[in-house]
C-alpha cells in the first residue's frame, strides 16, 4: 500500500509540473536538455520526415530511426497522450529498479551467508541484515522516484527518460536472468546513446555467476559469457539493420547519431567538460584530445574495472554507469539520476563513504549555481563562459569523488570482512598519530 502510495505521489508531481508555467522553462534547461535528447528535436526530425525531407542530412536530429519512427506515429496519432507516456515509463523505471534490487540484494544476502565462515569475528557491522532485503529495494525506487534530477527530467520530456527504461530493464533482466531481455534492452540503448555497450561485461559475467552458483560450479563460465557477447552483438546488428531497412536502405543515420556523439559536433553548453575544452581547442589538436576524452568515457575504465570487480558485477555495472554519465560527450542531469538511484544497493559500504556530506553539499550548490551563473551569462551579460564552466566542472568533480568513494569503499569492506576492522599492533589497536 505504501509503495502504490509513493508510486501515485510521484506520478502527480510530474503531471503537475508539466502542467505548469514552469514546463517550458524546465525543458528549454541545458542541464535538462542536450542536442542528443531534446525533444523539440525529434519532433522536428519526424516534421521534416513526414514532410519527405531526410532529417539526417541536416544538423538538427541524431536519433536512431525507430525512434524516428515511434515519435512521427505518436504525434500522428495521439499528441496529447505523449507527456502521460513520459511519466509512465519514468514510473516504470523506477519500479524496475525495485523489483531489481529486490533480487541483487537477496544475492548479496545469500552470498554473504554462503561466506560467513570466512569473516573475522568483529565485522558485523559490516554484513547485511535481514531487514534490508526490505528497506534497500524500497530506498533504490524512492531514489529513483523523488530525486529532483529525475523529476525534472521527465518534466523536461527528454528521450534519457527512455534511455533510463532501458537500462533499468536491463538490470531487472539481469535478476530475472533472462538474457535476451538484458541485451536487446542493452542494444537499442546503446543505438541511442553509444556509451553504454560497455555494460555487456558485468552483464554477461552476471549472467554467468549466477549460473555456476545455480549448477554448483559445474558450468562453463566462458561458455555463457561467449554466448552473451554473441547474443549482444546479433542484437546490436540487427537494430542497425532494422533502422536501415526502416530508412529505405539510406545509412546516413549512422553518421548523425554515433558520429555526432563520437565527433562533439556541438558544443552547445551543458553539465558535461567537452563543450569548454573544444570550444579552446586549437582545430590540428582536436582528433587527438577528442578522441582521449572518447576513451576516457568508454574503454579507458572498463577493463581494470572489470579485472577487479569479476565478481561483484552489479557494482561493476554501476560504477560504469556512473563514470559515463560524467565524461560522455552530452550528459544531461536524467543520467546523474540513474546512477544515484543505485547508491542505496550498496548500504553495506556506507560507513566507509567518507565524503557524502562534501558531495552531497557540492552538488546541491552547483545544481542552484549553475541556473544562475547562465542567467548572469546570457541575459545579463555581466558574466561569461568561464563561470558556467567552473561550476559544471566542480559537479563533474562531486561526482567523481562519490564514484571514487563508491569504489574505495568496497574495496575497504571486502578487506576488513577478512582481516577484521580493527588492526592491532603489540596487542594493542593501531592508531596513526601526527609528531612534531
Amino acid at each position: 500500500m505504501k509503495l502504490a502510495i509513493s508510486i501515485g505521489v510521484a506520478a502527480v508531481v510530474r503531471f503537475l509540473l508539466m502542467n505548469s508555467r514552469y514546463s517550458q522553462g524546465i525543458q528549454n534547461r541545458v542541464e535538462v536538455s542536450t542536442p542528443i535528447n531534446a525533444w523539440k528535436r525529434v519532433e522536428e526530425g519526424a516534421y521534416l520526415y513526414a514532410n519527405g525531407i531526410n532529417p539526417y542530412d541536416g544538423d538538427v536530429y541524431h536519433k536512431n530511426p525507430i525512434i524516428l519512427h515511434a515519435s512521427r506515429w505518436l504525434l500522428d496519432n495521439v499528441p496529447s497522450a505523449i507527456p502521460s507516456l513520459f511519466i509512465l515509463l519514468d514510473v516504470l523505471t523506477g519500479i524496475l529498479l525495485l523489483l531489481a534490487a529486490r533480487v541483487f540484494i537477496r544475492e548479496m544476502y545469500e552470498k554473504q551467508r554462503k561466506e560467513m565462515a570466512t569473516y573475522a569475528k568483529d565485522t558485523d557491522e559490516l554484513h547485511l541484515v535481514e531487514a534490508d532485503l526490505h528497506t534497500v529495494p524500497m530506498s533504490v525506487g524512492f531514489a529513483y522516484l523523488f530525486n529532483p534530477y529525475t523529476i525534472l527530467n521527465c518534466v523536461g520530456q527528454t528521450t534519457t527518460v527512455w534511455s533510463n527504461f532501458l537500462l533499468a530493464a536491463f538490470l531487472y533482466g539481469l535478476s530475472r536472468r533472462q538474457r535476451l531481455l538484458s541485451f536487446l534492452a542493452l542494444a537499442l540503448e546503446t543505438q541511442i546513446n553509444l556509451y553504454p555497450f560497455v555494460l555487456l561485461a558485468p552483464g554477461a559475467l552476471h549472467i554467468a555467476n549466477q549460473q555456476q552458483v545455480r549448477s554448483n560450479g559445474s558450468g562453463s563460465r566462458f561458455g555463457s559469457i561467449t554466448t552473451s557477447c554473441v547474443l549482444f552483438v546479433s542484437l546490436f546488428v540487427g537494430v542497425n539493420y532494422f533502422g536501415n531497412f526502416l530508412m529505405g536502405g539510406d545509412w546516413s543515420f549512422l553518421d548523425a547519431t554515433y558520429g555526432f556523439i563520437i565527433n562533439c559536433r556541438s558544443l552547445q553548453p551543458n553539465i558535461g567538460l567537452f563543450w569548454y575544452f573544444f570550444t579552446e581547442m586549437f582545430d590540428h589538436f582536436r582528433t587527438l584530445f577528442l578522441y582521449s576524452f572518447q576513451i576516457n568515457a568508454t574503454l579507458l575504465y572498463l577493463f581494470p574495472l572489470t579485472f577487479k570487480l569479476h565478481k561483484e558485477p552489479i557494482m561493476l555495472a554501476t560504477m560504469l554507469i556512473g563514470l559515463a554519465a560524467v565524461f560522455r560527450s552530452y550528459p544531461c542531469i536524467g543520467d546523474v539520476s540513474f546512477y544515484l538511484a543505485l547508491i542505496p544497493l550498496w548500504k553495506s559500504i556506507s560507513m566507509f563513504m567518507k565524503n557524502n556530506f562534501i558531495v552531497g553539499a557540492t552538488m546541491l550548490v552547483t545544481s542552484v549555481l549553475a541556473p544562475t551563473v547562465w542567467h548572469l551569462w546570457i541575459y545579463n551579460n555581466s558574466a561569461n563562459a568561464n563561470f558556467y564552466f567552473g561550476v559544471t566542472l566542480i559537479f563533474c568533480t562531486a561526482q567523481i569523488f562519490l564514484i571514487t568513494d563508491l569504489f574505495f569503499g568496497y574495496i575497504k569492506r571486502e578487506f576488513c570482512l577478512k582481516h577484521g576492522i580493527r588492526v592491532l599492533v603489540d596487542g594493542k589497536e593501531a592508531r596513526i598519530t601526527l609528531e612534531y
